[in-house]
């Protein structure tokens, strides 16, 4: 276990013990397998020299003026010293590995380097694993019987099941059958594991290591990692053992997940039960490490490769010289480089250009000088590639006129190249600096060099960043003309040129052209053409969109679903809002089974064109993290009797004993559902989740967890939200959407401070905060309870800048409480930038004049109204609500109704809201006759009363004392609806016990459980001081209880 304690001895030990440990080991080793260094004499320092070099950062200019004066005498080898004997699946030697870590890519589209990066890993991965990783096409000898089962296995036919159907097949179920049929569902892990579990019951099957290892490997490329442990502690009730494979497939699937210690422990186990490692397991445990910076022990795994004689290929050479040099051991970096030479007959010239690219990488500046000087010392030829490397670096450490000097120097001996100018312009582009980068590009050309696509499209990008609009227009052109082949980077750049600029048909054009090119749009690309339209507001060309993905069958996904109806209830599409929804259910019913049916696409693509788009003012919506629907894999009735079940008892125990007589087969949609439904449940819920997790066959998914995690949450059971989440993390199933709900549950109790330290460490972890992520954080931060302004101005910019478009209910959020603290100046230029993400400029000041009158300042409100002069008469009936309930708030009753009068004479009919800001007002002066005379109006012109028009009504009559017209009220709505909502209870609550009526409040909070609306603490405490103060302190004991069963009613630990 000595990897494992090392790694353990990571984080208990200081940095700088941690690398003294290691260096120690490292110099016995060095010794005995290196005959003869091949780094240069002066550049070998005891650890002592070293570090005061590195303390001497001041002598940095002095060193770079000392290889400037090398550049300028010696002489440079043309051409490429001849490779000599070659290593294993080397290619590509004279391409470098730093280009694609140092040159900037753009937002969204510019990922070629990124997507070939992680190509080649799963490559290699793949490599490693050979047929049981499921990440690429296996070669099987097809037959008729496996090509049979997979149909009926992959089929999921919702009236026989698949267990049924595979009984009366008739068909043949030899483990090798198995093992290829398993390897054919590997996209289906949950029909994979039903196959495995059904096929060992057979009589006179046994399932081998090799249908095992599949199994494996199907559960690790899907990060069911739950499954994995299933599986595993099978093979050991089975006694069916482990081989190297199986050791590998572990190694590799943890160690992608950066699950590092589990790792290290699978590869430690691995020789505790006699399986020697091979190399194909050690490149996956270096992989692993490198990822996750963990240099020092990397070293130790490679030393035992080169004791253990073992073929290292040039790949994992250079993951090795980058992890060391990144960890800042100098003499380990030249240790590799001497085996290198020694063992893999790796050329010289060719291993000190790894070593050069490996220090550049690591931000090693003075160390990648050192080595140039050291070899011009030993008057070792310098490769014009060495140049361009520390070119490279220097760019890459924001030392551009640094750079400058060696490239004047390699011009006066004519070594420069096109892709020197490249990088150069690239450090450019790092620092923002377009307009030194064009002029360089312009040189570039002038000195007769071609640029590359990659650098072109960058530019290109820039310029419509700097709204350059025709000068990327005619770089892109220039492209053209001068036969540069484009790519799908560059084009889809040039898409979202013209999207910004409103020219929607060029748009098009270009994007359709792709295809005469012979390229094939992405998802990627149909994502960056909706997410450019989504940002000026072009819904109807979505829809044109979305059809086309239907058409040519690019699965579209939620996240994009997510994007498109944010932006849809941002404009008030509600009727579009939810025919995407239904297309969105038909893709993942499709996505489900595996297949897409062209006749409901075309079907969808149908009903997408033929929307009836209504720009209007757009309506309050609530989104709700995970009450998204699933597909409906499950069968209604089943969950209608497990809900039963829960809600028939509070004794865990009789409900536990009643779900084990049940024959339902669970399935995480199925218990996601069950969890939603007895949110209110909260314990029991809990323990559902707990009991179904320990079933046979059964393992929770992320959104099962999510599920109960935010049950927790509502249940202010924060010690078991944390509990979950920690169990999420250990099997790997955290998502975004977990921290998104942490955050929020935290958040809606004040808890602010505890939410931003969840923001902050989802960051640090890795995670992408999403749109939901930002809403909550900054509607939490915006409430009254645990407000921070300040930390909410902060985090919404970044919202924006992350692409993220804000909707109606987080704005008005936002604004109102920004108008509340009187931080104006940041409202208004909160306004100003919402033009550019698609809001148009009436809806853009309606926002901020509601929030203006919502907080009293009417007076602002009105001047803002004033100076605005673009599409006054639409704002105007925007915001006219608002300034009469602003009005009659201040108690200008005369003003309110001029105003009313003028909208009349506009064309512009009251509405409710105005109804009812004249209710409220009338109701407050105690005037009920004229309040019911405006109610009487409303009904007669056919305005239907909200909630709020009803409240105000009972407020009213129990300012007057007329209780018994307020219970009419009441009992009114709660029959013929709308039905009584939290505030109305509460309100209620509040006036009975205001007026000596504590007893009739009492009633109230257990008719609001009755109705699925949880009491809050406020509600129950007013109840108790109420009837506390009536003398009637039996009753408020019972309150008290109450309380009580309600809080432990909702959470399991209380």
């Amino acid at each position: 276990m000595r990897h494992l304690i090392q790694y353990q001895l990571l984080h208990s030990q200081s940095r700088t013990k941690l690398l003294s440990f290691h260096f120690s080991k490292l110099r016995p080793l060095y010794l005995s397998t290196v005959s003869k260094s091949s780094k240069p004499p002066q550049t070998k320092k005891t650890p002592k020299t070293t570090l005061k070099n590195q303390v001497e950062t001041c002598s940095i200019p002095t060193l770079f003026q000392e290889i400037t004066d090398i550049l300028g005498v010696v002489n440079v080898t043309s051409e490429r010293t001849p490779t000599g004997i070659s290593v294993s699946e080397r290619s590509n030697t004279g391409e470098l590995v730093l280009i694609e870590e140092s040159l900037p890519s753009g937002p969204g589209v510019c990922q070629n380097a990124q997507e070939k990066s992680a190509l080649v890993e799963k490559e290699e991965n793949l490599a490693v694993l050979d047929d049981t990783q499921m990440g690429k096409p296996i070669e099987l000898d097809v037959s008729p019987v496996v090509r049979e089962i997979t149909k009926i296995v992959r089929a999921e036919n919702a009236l026989v099941s698949m267990e049924e159907q595979l009984d009366k097949s008739g068909l043949s179920f030899e483990p090798e059958i198995v093992e290829k049929v398993l390897k054919r569902c590997f996209r289906f892990p949950q029909l994979a594991f039903r196959f495995f579990n059904w096929v060992k019951l057979r009589e006179g099957f046994c399932h081998t290591t090799e249908t095992f290892n599949t199994m494996l490997s199907i559960a690790g490329e899907a990060k069911e990692y739950g499954l994995v442990e299933n599986v595993l502690g099978e093979m050991e009730e089975k006694s069916c053992k482990k081989d190297t494979k199986t050791w590998t497939i572990l190694i590799s699937l943890y160690g992608k997940s950066k699950l590092i210690g589990k790792a290290l422990e699978v590869f430690e186990n691995m020789k505790k039960y006699g399986y020697e490692p091979d190399a194909a397991a050690y490149r996956m445990m270096i992989r692993a490490l490198y990822n996750a910076d963990k240099g020092d022990i990397t070293l130790e795994l490679y030393k035992e490769m080169v004791e253990k004689e073992m073929s290292i290929d040039l790949n994992l050479y250079k993951i090795l010289l980058k992890c060391v040099a990144k960890s800042g051991d100098n003499a380990a970096v030249y240790l590799v480089a001497d085996d290198m030479i020694r063992l893999s007959q790796v050329p010289e010239q060719e291993v000190y250009g790894y070593v050069l690219e490996s220090f550049c990488i690591s931000g090693k500046i003075r160390e990648a000088l050192e080595l140039i000087r050291d070899l011009k010392k030993k008057d070792f030829p310098l490769d014009p590639h060495y140049f361009e490397i520390l070119v490279k670096g220097l760019c890459r450490a924001d030392r551009i006129a640094d750079a400058l000097e060696i490239v004047d120097i390699m011009k006066r001996r004519e070594l420069v190249s096109g892709k020197v100018y490249e990088i150069i312009i690239n450090g450019y582009l790092r620092k923002n600096d377009l307009y030194k980068a064009l002029d360089l590009f312009k040189s570039m050309k002038e000195s007769g060099y071609s640029p590359a696509t990659s650098t072109c499209t960058d530019l290109m990008q820039r310029l419509f960043r700097s709204k350059k609009y025709q000068e990327g227009c005619d770089l892109y052109n220039d492209m053209r003309e001068k036969g540069v082949e484009l790519d799908i980077v560059a084009i889809m750049a040039m898409v979202a040129g013209h999207i910004r600029q409103n020219h929607i048909s060029e748009a098009w054009k270009v994007f359709n052209a792709m295809e005469d090119k012979g390229i094939r749009p992405t998802w990627k690309s149909y994502s960056i053409f909706i997410k450019e339209l989504i940002r000026i507001g072009k819904t109807d060309e979505i829809f044109k969109v979305l059809s086309k993905m239907q058409e040519v069958k690019v699965i579209i996904g939620d996240e994009i679903f997510h994007w498109v109806i944010s932006c849809m209830e941002r404009k008030g599409e509600m009727d579009n809002v939810e025919k995407v929804k239904k297309v969105q259910r038909m893709c993942k019913l499709h996505s489900k089974k595996g297949e897409l049916s062209s006749n409901n696409a075309l079907k969808g693509q149908e009903s997408l064109v033929e929307l009836d788009h209504n720009h209007s003012e757009p309506n309050r919506t609530d989104s709700h993290l995970v009450h998204q629907p699933l597909s409906k894999a499950y069968n209604e009735q089943d969950l209608e009797d497990v809900y039963s079940i829960l809600s028939s008892s509070k004794d865990w125990c009789i409900i536990e004993e009643a779900l084990e007589r049940c024959a339902i087969k669970f399935t995480p949609e199925l218990v996601v559902e069950i969890l939603r439904k007895s949110t209110l449940h909260g314990k029991t819920a809990l323990n559902f989740f707990s009991w179904v997790g320990k079933q046979v066959g059964y393992w929770h998914s992320s959104e099962t967890y999510n599920m109960a995690i935010k049950i927790s949450g509502c249940g202010k059971d924060f010690k078991n939200m944390r509990r979950l989440f920690y169990e999420m993390r250990r099997r790997g199933l955290t998502t975004p959407d977990t921290w998104a709900i942490m955050i929020m549950q935290y958040g809606r109790t004040g808890l602010t401070e505890i939410a931003l330290s969840n923001f902050a460490e989802m960051k640090q972890e890795g995670f992408n905060p999403t749109a939901s992520t930002y809403k909550y954080l900054i509607i939490s931060l915006c409430a009254k309870k645990g407000r921070k302004v300040d930390e909410a101005i902060k985090i919404y910019p970044e919202m924006i800048h992350a692409g993220y478009t804000p909707d109606k209910e987080l704005l008005e959020t936002y604004f109102g409480c920004l108008c509340e603290v009187g931080k104006l100046s940041e409202a208004r230029s909160c306004i100003d930038s919402l033009s550019k993400i698609g809001f148009t400029v009436p809806l853009s000041y309606s926002l901020y004049i509601r929030a203006l009158c919502r907080a009293g300042r009417l007076e602002e409100a009105l001047d803002v109204l004033d100076n605005v002069k673009v599409e006054k008469s639409t704002l105007d009936q925007y915001v006219y609500g608002s300034l009469i309930h602003g009005l009659l708030r201040k108690g200008k009753l005369d003003q309110a109704l001029a105003k009313v009068d003028s909208m009349k004479e506009a064309g512009i009919s009251p509405t409710v809201h105005v109804y009812t800001s004249f209710m409220v007002h009338y109701c407050k002066e105690r005037q009920m006759d004229r309040a019911l005379g405006i109610f009487a109006k409303m009904q007669k012109e056919g305005c239907q009363p909200t909630i709020v028009t009803y409240s105000a009504m009972i407020r009213g009559y129990m300012n007057m004392e007329k209780f018994v017209d307020a219970w009419n009220v009441f009992h009114h709505i709660r029959l013929n609806g709308p039905k009584p909502d939290f505030e109305t209870y509460s309100m209620f609550i509040h006036c009975l016990c205001k007026v000596g009526r504590s007893e009739e409040a009492m009633q109230l909070l257990s008719e609001m459980r009755d109705s699925r609306i949880v009491p809050s603490t406020v509600n129950f405490r007013t109840v108790f001081y109420g009837l506390n103060r009536e003398g009637k302190q039996d009753l408020a004991q019972i309150v008290l209880q109450q309380k009580s069963v309600l809080k432990s009613e909702r959470k399991l630990f209380t």
